[in-house]
């Protein structure tokens, strides 16, 4: 089981929620991924078979076991990420959200540490959190009678709470290690981009670790052979998750270089009512390169952006028949972004409101169109965009 933080590094897609939303602990909404049940199905039977196997229980006890002991380590890993939540709250950074899912849980903030020394104690409280139940739970192993299933429940508890801990402490993102240690990289270089993409890169030597000590773990007959694809599954989501912190950082470090006023294509308008045909016609002859087609009212005021995949869809014998009001989209619709922003500010902005385009406004006048598909080539200038 895992643990991670995260905040809005990147715009998130339109429509994607982290889970089913069960309630709020702590006044932080509580989401449950559907992966939840094939965790509980993986682990009930595993621990089924481990128990009728090493153990000598019956089938029934191993179930029994095995569920109580999905309800306890789900409370478990909910304790450490209220750990890094209420951690974060208290050094004013909000939280959106915990989500519990097939590999542990995640908890959401609306933005990253303001300093190292806060990032630290944020990314160490989940840690701190399993410790301390890990030591409850070993003390009440030891308490309870040998081969019970009271017993059983409270040693696997320890040991997962234990594991936990220290599997988090592990020096690379995205796991509470690697927060821990960009955090001091980003202390002593000043440089949280670099800090951050150091610990990802350490973040995939853990991932190749895992999955060489699991195999051996397996090969030994020490680890379980049904739980080898979700081990497995483990060190595939930390090596992408580490991949994700890199590509983060070399996104980080190119925001300052994003220039709206250079980015935003230039408008051209047409008036409503103007046939399709004629406009692109227009368009052609007397538009800059790249300007985006605008529909503008009786008094010349833009009101409608056309969509160029839509026009080009109609067939070139129905173009002279059709307004061009029917492919375009109402400015009103569209989320809008002052001419003078930052880089960071947009990014902010872009985030807040998602989506493929973007009006630049100066004041009550529209200068420009702001397409995600430049936004992201200045950003990732390596990656092949969809325009």
């Amino acid at each position: 089981m895992e643990s991670r933080t995260r905040a809005p590094r990147r715009p998130r897609r339109p429509g994607r929620r982290p889970g089913l939303t069960v309630g709020r602990v702590c006044g932080v909404p509580l989401h449950l991924n559907v992966s939840m049940l094939l965790l509980t199905l993986l682990v009930t039977v595993t621990y089924a078979e481990f128990a009728r196997d090493r153990l000598g229980m019956s089938p029934l006890a191993g179930y029994v076991i095995g569920l109580g002991f999905v309800v306890s380590l789900l409370g478990s890993v909910l304790l450490h990420e209220l750990g890094h939540a209420l951690t974060a709250r208290r050094f004013g950074i909000g939280v959106r959200g915990i989500t519990l899912e097939l590999l542990g849980g995640y908890t959401e903030m609306d933005r990253d540490a303001p300093t190292p020394r806060v990032d630290l104690l944020v990314s160490l409280a989940g840690p701190a959190v399993s410790a301390v139940l890990g030591v409850l739970a070993v003390g009440a192993t030891l308490a309870l009678p040998d081969q019970t299933l009271a017993h059983q429940l409270a040693l696997q508890l320890a040991l997962s709470n234990v594991i936990v801990a220290l599997f988090n402490l592990l020096p690379g993102l995205p796991l509470d290690g690697g927060r821990a240690l960009r955090a001091l990289v980003w202390g002593i270089t000043r440089d949280r981009d670099r800090a951050t993409e150091i610990a990802g890169w350490v973040g995939r030597a853990v991932a190749v670790a895992t999955a060489a000590v699991v195999v051996l773990l397996t090969v030994e007959e020490i680890l379980v052979p049904l739980a080898l694809p979700l081990m497995l599954l483990v060190a595939v989501t930390l090596w992408r998750g580490a991949g994700q912190s890199i590509r983060y950082a070399r996104i980080s470090r190119r925001v300052p270089l994003i220039d709206l006023a250079r980015l935003a294509r230039p408008v051209f308008g047409v008036p409503t009512g103007t046939p399709l045909a004629e406009a692109q016609r227009r368009h052609a002859a007397q538009a800059p390169p790249g300007a985006a087609v605008t529909v503008l009212d009786g008094a010349g005021r833009p009101v409608a952006l056309v969509d160029p995949v839509k026009a080009d869809a109609v067939p070139p014998a129905r173009r002279p028949w059709l307004a061009v009001d029917a492919v375009a989209r109402p400015l009103a619709g569209l989320p809008t972004l002052p001419a003078g922003l930052d880089g960071e500010r947009v990014m902010e902005a872009v985030q807040a409101h998602p989506g493929a385009q973007y009006v630049v406004t100066s004041g009550e006048d529209v200068v420009g169109v702001l397409h995600i598909a430049d936004l992201a080539q200045v950003l990732e200038p390596t990656r092949k965009m969809n325009k």
